[in-house]
Order: structure tokens, then sequence, then C-alpha cells
């Protein structure tokens, strides 16, 4: 949502821990795996021709000759719906920019943050306490605000590709309670922002980026424990194969896991997901309802080896110190340039210093632009760390034909086979063709089935 802009870098941290992935619920034979997710596959209206054990077999040993086969199993159809699907997200980031850059122009105009600053001023009695209020009504004001494109991107559009299982209703409340988190934690963040920012001076920029990083820290870390409980219940997986297997895997790398969780995604999504979550102990791994469905042991086994790469390869760790530099040069960006635009439009819009909280949405625009033109960055730093869960996760698991499944499910909602280009611009995973090429390199180098 548009007012969200300064989380971007946030939401990039969060997003390794939340990124799609599979899993399943028990071993099955063969064909009746085929024939289960073929079902499910069936009624969502997204198809993959389904093979068999025999098929996998007789695929070529040549990895580029393997990866093509399993290309061929999708539909031209399918094929193009994702990628009207996929493409259609580059137009809502656009969208969603120029809306927020909007907003936070008309606010500033006409003196309208000043006089909402005064109004804090009287009602707050005292700097930090004003500096909440102005967040919590610019915050709330670019929610409303944004409404209608939040509603379009999060239900009718889901909806339409046969991906949301939301009533309006139910969207409606999810919406407002997601809006409601964002405000009491964005306005309590920006007001704490903002008394750094008049304390530090001249270096507000660097002590910026430090309480930025530890923001997003404490965001990663309590996250999982108390915020997405609010919109789905988590349990305990039933004891049985599938269980046993995962935790084997988790053990058999050191991570700390004494139990798999579930939880019901179905209430909103058609999804598939699991991920492993958490920092400073708070870590779990999770599998979502879909995708116990949908999917078969040796994708389980091939997705959660991924999912475990991430945690033994401190990708978390290493994302939060690269983003650690982005975030510093985004806000040497806004030092450098919110001076001169706040002495260019002082009269315009009452605002003339960089510690006032009125100059908070043309903070806000700095850090949206700015995290938008470095979208190639952080999709690469998120790809590059996929690609390293990617391999793990095939020496762990030893499935390069539960991987190669598990890439084509994703295509339901994700461009099959981008350009180059596009796949460094736009992709914070490899193209499907990619991954699945490393799966069928792993399967001819160590001569498997």
């Amino acid at each position: 949502m548009t007012s969200r802009s300064l989380w971007a870098a946030a939401l990039l941290v969060l997003g390794l821990q939340f990124a799609p992935a599979h899993a399943a619920d028990r071993p099955t034979a063969p064909d009746t795996q085929a024939a289960k997710a073929d079902a499910t596959a069936q009624a969502s209206g997204f198809r993959i021709r389904p093979v068999d054990d025999a098929w996998r077999a007789a695929l070529p040993r040549n990895a580029e000759a393997a990866t093509q086969a399993y290309m061929d199993r999708l539909p031209a159809d399918v094929q193009a719906k994702s990628a009207a699907y996929w493409e259609g997200g580059y137009w809502l980031q656009l969208w969603s920019l120029l809306l927020g850059l909007l907003i936070a122009a008309v606010f500033l105009a006409g003196r309208r943050a000043a006089r909402v600053r005064d109004w804090a001023a009287r009602v707050g009695r005292g700097p930090v306490r004003r500096d909440v209020l102005f967040a919590g009504v610019y915050l709330a004001l670019s929610e409303v605000i944004s409404l209608p494109l939040s509603f379009y991107q999060g239900w009718w559009r889901e909806q339409a590709y046969g991906m949301s299982t939301l009533t309006v209703p139910a969207w409606f409340g999810e919406w407002l309670m997601d809006t409601a988190i964002t405000l009491v934690i964005g306005a309590l963040i920006l007001g704490g922002l903002y008394a750094l920012i008049r304390r530090a001076g001249e270096r507000w920029w660097v002590w910026g980026t430090v309480g930025g990083m530890g923001m997003f820290t404490v965001l990663v870390a309590l996250a999982p424990v108390f915020i997405a409980p609010l919109f789905n219940t988590y349990k305990p997986m039933e004891d049985g194969p599938l269980k046993r297997a995962v935790l084997q895997m988790a053990h058999a790398v050191s991570v700390p896991a004494d139990d798999v969780y579930e939880f019901d995604a179905s209430r909103q999504t058609t999804r598939i997901s699991a991920n492993v979550a958490g920092l400073f102990g708070t870590a779990a791994v999770r599998l979502n309802d879909n995708l116990l469905r949908r999917t078969s042991e040796p994708e389980v086994r091939a997705v959660m080896g991924h999912e475990l790469g991430h945690y033994v390869m401190n990708h978390m760790p290493k994302t939060l110190i690269m983003m650690s530099l982005l975030l510093l040069a985004a806000f040497a960006l806004a030092q450098a340039l919110m001076r001169a635009l706040l002495r260019r439009f002082a009269a315009a819009t009452g605002v003339q210093r960089v510690d006032d909280v009125a100059s908070l949405p043309m903070l806000m625009s700095m850090f949206a632009v700015f995290f938008t033109l470095a979208t190639p960055i952080t999709n690469t730093i998120t790809r590059t760390q996929e690609t390293e869960a990617d391999r793990f996760g095939l020496a762990l698991s030893h499935e390069p034909h539960g991987f190669a499944e598990a890439q084509l499910r994703l295509v339901e909602y994700r461009k099959a086979d981008p350009g180059p280009l596009e796949e460094v611009v736009f992709f914070h995973h490899p193209g499907t063709r990619n991954r699945i090429l490393d799966a069928m390199r792993y399967r001819e180098a160590m001569n498997l089935p």
C-alpha cells in the first residue's frame, strides 16, 4: 500500500522469510501423487500435464534437454495467464508509487502538513506525542485514499486470477486489521525517528540508518510471533512421515527446530507456501495448508531443503547487513535533497527544517523513489540468495525431480520464462527455467534417475 513506502526495505527483509514455496502431507504412490495434484490444479484453473516415474526415468541425461521437457508440460494458455498476472504487477508498482507521490504532494501543498502539525502540537503537548499524532494522521489518510487501489490489487485482481478465497467483507476486515497495525507501529517508529533526527543534528541521516536497521531487525524477529498469528492460526502438524522427514532434515543441518507448524492460508488464498522464519530464538518451520493438499513428499523434501538453506546460510543476517548499506544511501540522498527542496518550497508548504515532522511526506517520497529505483539491486540480493538456497536444498534433499515439480506449480502466479533483463529488474526469485535447469544439472552430475 502506498503509505508503506518507508517500509520498503523491511519488506525485502521479511520477503526472505515468507517467500512462497511448497510442501506435502504424506508419501503416496507416484500415480496417486500426480492424480491428486492434477485434480487440485484443475479445480483452481491451473493445469500442468501430469507424469509418472516412468516419464522421469526416461528423461534425457542432458540437463538442458531435461529442463525443456519439464517446461513443455506447461500449456501455452497457462504460461500466458501467469505472464499477464506477473507483468500486471509491474504497472501496479508504478501506480502505487505515483499515488503515494501525489498524496504527499497534496498533503504538503497549501500548508496542509504544517496545519496538521500545529494541531498535533496542541493536542499532543510534547514533541514526541506531536510527531506520533502527525505520523498517524498521515498514514491513516494515505491508507484511506489508497483503498481503491488496495482493493483492486488485493481482492479483485486475485479473484480474477482464481487465487483469492476471501469474500469482500472478509478482505475488508483483514485490511482494517492490517491498517491498524501499520498505524500503531508506523506512528510510534516515525515519532521515534524524528526524536532521533532532532537529537542527532547534522548527522541525523547516519543515526536514522542505525535506528532504521534496529527497527527492521525487531520486525523480523517479532512479526512471525506476534503479527502473523493475527491473520492465521498456527498449530503443530500431526505426527507422521512428513513431519518426521522435515525434522530429520532440519536436525541434519543443525537447525534447532523441535516442531513443524501448519497454518490456514486457505482462508485467504489458493497459493502454496512454506518458510523458516524468525530471529534470536523465534525461528520456526512453517507450512501452509494449501501446500499440504497439493504436493508430494519429494516436493516437500526439495523445498524444505531450500527453506532450511536460508537459515543455515545465515541469509537473514546477511540481508540485514546489505540492507543497512542501502538504507544509509537512502538517508544520505534524503539529507542532500530535502534541504534544497524545503528551502525552495518553504512558502508553499510552511515547512523549512528536516527535523520538522511536517516534512514526513517529503521524506517518505524520497524513500519511495529511492527503493523503486533500487529494485534491481534489492531483487538481485534476494535472487542470489534464493539460488544459493536452491543449491543447498538440492544437496540436502537429493530430490531434483521434486524441486522441478515444485517450480512448475509456482507458474500459477509467477511468469515462467522471463528474459535476462526482465529477470534482473523485476524478479526476486530466479526464473522457473533457470531453477529447473539447476535441478537437472544436479541430477546429471550426481547420476540420479
